[in-house]
Formats: structure tokens, C-alpha cells, sequence
């Protein structure tokens, strides 16, 4: 699909403007999962527009981002409970309790050996847990890095956005971490996510801009046009290009593999865009916080 492709836009309301739509993912079941982290539910959605959710207990726990698991389940963080969540599509729902106190786990990602990876944004260290619900934590080499969100790559490890250590971080599969430091002071970088290029693609909410990072570890940066724009998640779109979150500018950008920048304003002012992720109907889809998700779905030419 060519990078010139068109996108149009629209809104769904899916709860209340209080219940805060933010993580999304692409469910095994054809339909898109969502977090409503201050309701504590879990909300589907099809791509039809057919709407249900499923309570929390208890609903205290701050549902945030969302992942699809290699066992044909829902997995998610909790960052208020300190747990990890599990969500099968029938709606059943069960937790595991992190061993370090206040850990305040945040990104999930499923990783190359069957496991699902998370970070630990109160006790610097990245989570593992398996589909049986057994958990291994791994220190960072640092205190105070707010490790944030993260991605599988394309090396067999995991890539993970360090928010306060203007640094993005690998983790292999035994657990080894290397730190590779951001050119850009107060970088704070947030969303991650493998690219079709077979590099990692992140977005600084501090600078306003977009980073790249190959797994030998090169970086380059893009500027946003709006560099007060406070881009937010990435997720790899359908057309090869990376889709990305501004929640400061109430818009959805686009950034070729090249680094050339475009974007959607979303219809209804101050939405407050969270999450993204691409839908098994070719569309990117959007949690928005003010109790919708947007669609971007590609104009056919002519």
C-alpha cells in the first residue's frame, strides 16, 4: 500500500466520558480489545460495531495497556492493582499478583518464547510471566528510569522505552539488558513497536518527536511539525508505515520508513488519544479518553 494512501476518520462512542478508553490491541477473534482503566472493565469491540464489556474485580485496578496473548487470550497490566491480568474471549477473567509491592506494571508484549514481557514502572525492572501465570522479574541496571512501553523485535528480544533515562532498553530473553542513550535531552520516550523496516520505532513525548533504532543500535530522530504535539503510543499500520498518538495536538500521525511526517486531526476537540493499534479490517483504531475509539480506514482511489 503506498504511503500516499488516504485515511478517513471516524468516531465511535463506546462508555461513558469518565470510564477512560485507553490501551487497545487486535483480539485472535477478529474483534479489538480495549482497557477502560478508571471503570476497570475490558471492552470488545468488532469491527461491525458490535459493543460489549467485562467487569474487573475489583474494578480498582487500573486496566491500562493491552496485548494479545499467545494462548488465544487477552493479557493486560494493571498499574493500580499491580497485577497482570488474563482475559479469554468468553469473558473469562483471572489475575497474578507481582511479587515486588507497588511495581506499577504498565507495557505488555508477547515475546518470542511463549511468554508475556512487561514493564515495571515503580521498581525499575521488566516482568515476565508465562501463560500458566508464573512470574520472573528482572532488575535494570538503574533506579528511576520509569520503564515504560515495550515491544518484541525483530532480534528475538524485547525493546523497551526507559521515560526518565531518555534511554530505550533491550532485554534478550535471559534476561540480559543493554542501554542505548537517546541523542535528545528530555526525550522521555513512551510507545515502542517493531516497524516494517526492521527497526524499532518510538515516540518521545518530551521532544516532540519521532525515534528510530535499529538492533544494532543506531538512533535517528524526527521532528514533528508540532513539536508540542505529546505523541504518545506507535503501532505498525497496515500501508508499511508507523501510526502514532498525539495527545497533546488531538491528531493521529503517520511517519514513512524514510521519516516523512503526515497526520488526521480527530473530529471532537481535546479527545485525548491514547492507544493505537491496526484492527484485522485493514483500519487503525484509536482509544480516545473521552469515552470513544476513532477508525482510520483507507479511501479506496477514485
Amino acid at each position: 500500500m503506498s504511503s500516499d494512501q488516504t485515511f478517513a476518520v471516524t468516531e465511535i462512542r463506546v462508555s461513558g466520558p469518565d470510564a477512560g478508553p485507553y490501551g487497545i490491541t487486535a483480539g485472535p477473534d477478529g474483534a479489538l480489545w480495549f482497557t477502560l482503566v478508571h471503570q476497570g472493565r475490558i471492552g470488545r469491540i468488532t469491527p461491525g460495531g458490535e459493543l460489549t464489556s467485562h467487569p474487573l474485580d475489583p474494578a480498582s485496578g487500573g486496566p491500562t495497556t493491552i496485548t494479545a496473548g499467545p494462548d488465544g487470550a487477552l493479557w493486560f497490566t494493571e498499574y493500580r492493582g499491580h497485577r497482570i491480568g488474563r482475559l479469554t474471549t468468553g469473558g473469562e477473567a483471572t489475575a497474578f499478583p507481582l511479587p515486588t509491592p507497588e511495581a506499577g506494571p504498565f507495557g505488555i508484549a508477547a515475546g518470542p518464547d511463549g511468554a508475556l514481557w512487561f514493564t515495571e514502572t515503580g521498581a525499575d525492572r521488566i516482568g515476565r510471566v508465562t501463560v500458566d501465570g508464573e512470574i520472573t522479574e528482572f532488575p535494570l541496571p538503574e533506579r528511576g528510569t520509569f520503564p515504560s512501553a515495550i515491544a518484541a523485535g525483530p532480534d528475538d528480544a524485547l525493546w523497551f522505552t526507559m521515560n526518565q533515562a531518555n534511554a530505550i532498553g533491550r532485554i534478550g530473553v535471559d534476561g540480559d539488558v543493554t542501554v542505548h542513550r537517546l541523542p535528545s535531552e528530555g526525550a522521555a520516550p513512551v510507545g515502542i513497536t517493531a516497524g516494517a523496516d526492521g527497526a524499532m520505532w518510538f515516540v518521545e513525548i518530551g521532544a516532540g518527536q519521532i525515534g528510530r533504532i535499529t538492533p544494532d543500535g543506531r538512533i535517528e530522530e524526527f521532528p514533528l511539525p508540532d513539536r508540542a504535539a505529546r505523541p504518545h503510543a506507535i503501532v505498525a499500520g497496515p500501508d508499511g508505515n508507523c501510526w502514532f498518538t498525539e495527545w497533546g495536538a488531538n491528531r493521529v500521525g503517520r511517519i514513512t520508513p524514510g521519516g516523512r511526517i503526515d497526520g488526521y486531526d480527530l473530529p471532537t476537540p481535546s479527545s485525548e488519544p491514547h492507544g493505537i493499534a491496526a484492527g484485522p479490517d485493514g483500519a487503525l483504531w484509536v482509544a480516545l479518553e473521552i469515552g470513544a475509539l476513532a477508525r482510520l480506514a483507507p479511501e479506496s482511489a477514485g
